[in-house]
């Protein structure tokens, strides 16, 4: 049902869905900002039955009217369990996916995009989980893919990139972009991430993907009071807002949620540009251990997600983010720093009032961190005494 590329800045500008656009719009953008495209639909033509049944584990064909087109096979991507941590406060387990992040959503349909223009392969700058997802469904599709990491990722990281065959170049943050589009131009590959420094475009068809976790909240939950974002770029963000304002759209709901973006108090550029009413701001970022939404520059995706859901952003410090993970860990979640973020922006709002129930986005696995890996290592013990003092010293009573 996917007709058109549109500018999201002048909804009337629309482009052929094919080929894909991978840097923004090119009548919109300016040499400051540039402005991302999205996909179109003919939503007259979206089967009435598509939100009856619930969905199952499987993959993201089964919203395939409300997506670009699927041509790149699947990894059983969706279907991400819904947790109730609490009475009202439940969280949607992005990292249940195939390669443990949301970003396999995104991939599925960058992948299809790559295959569908008869490229040979894709090349992706990622900090982890994007590149790694990319790799995946690229090796899925038969397709080369060259990932461009920062100079210095978390070990279980680098071996995650290599485990797909990617050729993994490790670069520093100022290259990245250049280098993409020199690779990309090069070696015909179809670029799956960002190449604008000015402000954060990403794949036409990338956030689409992310739709699917809306459909999948509302198809187990309703629509939920509010939804906590961990937010970096802010595709994700966009992605689960398109969802549920397509839903209303179509008549399925009578509303949408309140969307709060949560993103760290060390940087924080949509927070920045909500409050300077910019389409996008750059930030000087401070040290922070959760790298996987450490963003000096936003986009206007992010921008127009919260106003359209009439909410706003929260900032978080690591502290709290360490807090929000440890609370996962205790209910059987292991997150990413990056990914507890959207848990300790509720946190952070002690008091807040919500009418009905709201869900928190842990966006990828715990062995993404930087120091997966590293903490101290537990002495031996063989004997009966030292285990005893030892199980004491954690809590266990006799």
């Amino acid at each position: 049902m996917d007709t058109a590329q549109r500018s999201l800045v002048a909804l009337a500008r629309r482009y052929p869905l094919w080929p894909p656009l991978t840097s923004g719009c090119p009548a919109t953008s300016t040499e400051e900002v540039s402005y991302p495209v999205e996909v179109a639909y003919a939503y007259d033509q979206v089967p009435a039955q598509l939100f009856d049944a619930r969905p199952e584990r499987g993959g993201l064909d089964r919203w395939a009217p409300l997506l670009p087109p699927l041509t790149a096979p699947g990894l059983g991507e969706g279907g991400t369990p819904l947790v109730e941590l609490e009475p009202g406060v439940f969280v949607k387990d992005e990292a249940r996916n195939p390669t443990w992040s949301h970003k396999d959503r995104l991939n599925r349909c960058t992948v299809s995009a790559a295959l569908g223009s008869g490229a040979p392969g894709v090349v992706v700058a990622s900090s982890g989980n994007h590149g790694a997802s990319a790799a995946a469904f690229a090796a899925r599709a038969g397709l080369r893919r060259v990932v461009l990491t920062g100079t210095a990722p978390p070990p279980a990281v680098d071996t995650f990139l290599h485990a797909y065959g990617a050729a993994v170049l490790p670069v520093p943050v100022e290259a990245r972009w250049p280098l993409t589009r020199r690779i990309a131009g090069h070696f015909g590959l179809h670029p799956v991430s960002n190449q604008t420094p000015q402000a954060h475009t990403g794949h036409a068809f990338g956030a689409e993907g992310y739709k699917t976790v809306a459909h999948e909240i509302h198809a187990e939950l309703g629509v939920p009071a509010a939804v906590f974002v961990p937010t970096g770029y802010g595709e994700l963000l966009f992605g689960i807002h398109k969802g549920f304002a397509e839903l209303h759209r179509l008549g399925v709901t009578d509303r949408v949620p309140r969307l709060i973006a949560c993103e760290p108090a060390a940087g924080g550029p949509l927070t920045a540009a909500l409050r300077q009413g910019l389409p996008a701001a750059w930030v000087e970022t401070g040290p922070t251990d959760a790298y996987g939404v450490d963003c000096p520059v936003g986009g206007y995706r992010g921008v127009v997600a919260v106003r359209q859901s009439g909410d706003r952003s929260v900032l978080v410090t690591d502290e709290q983010a360490r807090a929000a993970q440890a609370e996962l860990g205790q209910a059987g979640l292991w997150a990413e720093l990056s990914a507890a973020v959207g848990l300790a922006g509720l946190r952070a709002a002690p008091g807040e009032e919500f009418d009905g129930p709201v869900v928190c986005i842990p966006a990828s696995a715990g062995f993404k961190d930087r120091g997966a890996g590293r903490g101290p290592r537990e002495a031996p013990v063989a004997e009966w005494e030292a285990a005893r003092a030892r199980l004491l010293a954690a809590g266990l009573q006799e």
